[in-house]
Parts: structure tokens; sequence; C-alpha cells
């Protein structure tokens, strides 16, 4: 079995294949000053509510947006699974040439993302990430990173919004009935979804007029669902195209 983990800002992501199959995935939050043993505990725990141990692991692949955590799992994976894992970096096979002015500057989660929706969507196309930021990635036919777009991610805005308007109240941030909020619940929920949607159909549509022809566009991260409910510009959503990606890679350094 392979173990996933894509280490994001917000929350790290973690999924086990058997084969093509992605057996379990869990989340857990993402603790800077954690010690190897505490995320040691807590992924032990998963993998045996799922019926697994350590010693069913044989591989692992992590990427990384936070830099400080890669000593950690590697401790972590050293110490209780007596692997090292594959971090995706400089050095590691991903399929994908960045055309960026500079490369080092693209996190290893959009190259992941770049390298697993090629494969499976073909090219060009679009991955926006709805996490912590929200990203735009675009990948042509020959499965070049060409480059994107970063936003304030959906959660992080209104997090904003929340601690610094001392007269809006903490809201769900669920589809509201209306554009036209008739309470202020409403009218904070409307601006946050619908202003989300509004931004992510006039950067895609941006980008597809840059590349002068129609790119697939997949959705991905905690809040892919809820905004593609709201919008025909999605066309795929995939929660699990980081996971997916990091295996693909791990086939490719495997010989």
């Amino acid at each position: 079995m392979l173990l996933a983990v894509d280490i994001g800002n917000t929350d790290i992501t973690l999924g086990v294949f058997e084969g093509e199959e992605l057996h379990a995935t869990w989340h857990m939050a993402t603790g800077i000053h954690r010690m190897a043993d505490e995320y040691a505990a807590l992924l032990l725990n998963l993998l045996r509510h799922q019926g697994l141990d350590a010693s069913d692991i044989k591989a692992i692949a992590l990427c990384s947006v936070v830099p400080p955590l890669i000593s950690t799992f590697d401790e972590l994976f050293q110490r209780y699974f007596h692997l090292s894992p594959l971090v995706v970096g400089a050095g590691v096979k991903t399929g994908v040439r960045i055309r960026m002015d500079n490369p080092r500057e693209v996190g290893a989660d959009r190259i992941v993302n770049a390298a697993a929706a090629h494969r499976l969507y073909g090219g060009p196309v679009i991955i926006t990430d709805l996490g912590t930021a929200t990203t735009f990635d675009t990948v042509s036919k020959e499965g070049d990173y060409l480059g994107g777009a970063i936003a304030p991610g959906i959660m992080t805005a209104a997090e904003v919004l929340f601690t610094r308007a001392a007269m809006l109240p903490r809201v769900e941030l669920t589809r509201p009935k209306h554009a036209i909020g008739t309470n202020t619940i409403a009218a904070m929920q409307s601006g946050i979804i619908f202003g989300y949607v509004g931004l992510i159909e006039g950067i895609v549509a941006r980008i597809q007029q840059e590349l002068g022809e129609k790119a697939k566009v997949v959705a991905t991260g905690g809040m892919a669902k809820l905004i593609a409910k709201e919008t025909a510009v999605i066309d795929v959503v995939n929660t699990n195209l980081t996971l997916i990606g990091l295996r693909l890679i791990y086939l490719m350094n495997k010989a």
C-alpha cells in the first residue's frame, strides 16, 4: 500500500492506495509546532480505524507547502514506518515542464495537481484549488505548466471579514437562497459564495481567452463542491486530485 500525504497550510490530507484504488482518506489540522510523535499517534490511530497498521504501508509520497513539516514527517516515517518518503521537489520526476519565470516558486501541490489533471483529463486544463488560497493553474495540451493566478481562499477572506468588521457576525458558508440578501447573514453568504463564483468565472474566462482555446476546468480543495454547484464553468470536481497526483509521481520515480 502507498500512503500519500498532502501537507497544506490549514489541513493535512492523507490517503492510502491499494493499487489504483484509493482505500481511505483522512484530514487533520496542520500544526507547525506538533512533534513527530504527536502526528504519529494521530496517523496510527487513523490507520487502525481502517484495520491497517504501519507494516501495511510499503511506500510514502509527500508534498508540502509548509517546509518545516517536511522534516517532522520524515522523522515520523523513519521512526514508525521505517520508510523514507518520496518528497516532491527539486530532482523528482513529475512529468510536468514548468514554464514559469522562476520554476522554484511553484508550490509542490500545484505541480502535483497539474500532473494528475493532465493525466486524467488531458490538456489544456485549468485547475482551481479552493483551499487556504484560491489558485488557478494552467496546463497546456503537451502537459507544460504555464502559470496561473492566486487569490485569497474563501475561508481566509471570510475569516478576515468576521474578525475585522465588528458589526458582522460569523456565518455558516452555505448557499444563500437569493443574491439579494434580506438580512445581514444572507447578505454575507451571498457576497462570499456568489462573489467567489464570480471571481472563478472571471479568471477562468481571462485564462481561456489568453490560451485562445477551450480548456477543461477541474476544481479541487475543500470548498470545490459548494462552489461547483453554482457555476457551469467548472467541468469536473475531484477532491482527491492531489493524492492521485502523488501516486502518479511516486510511480514515475519508483525505478
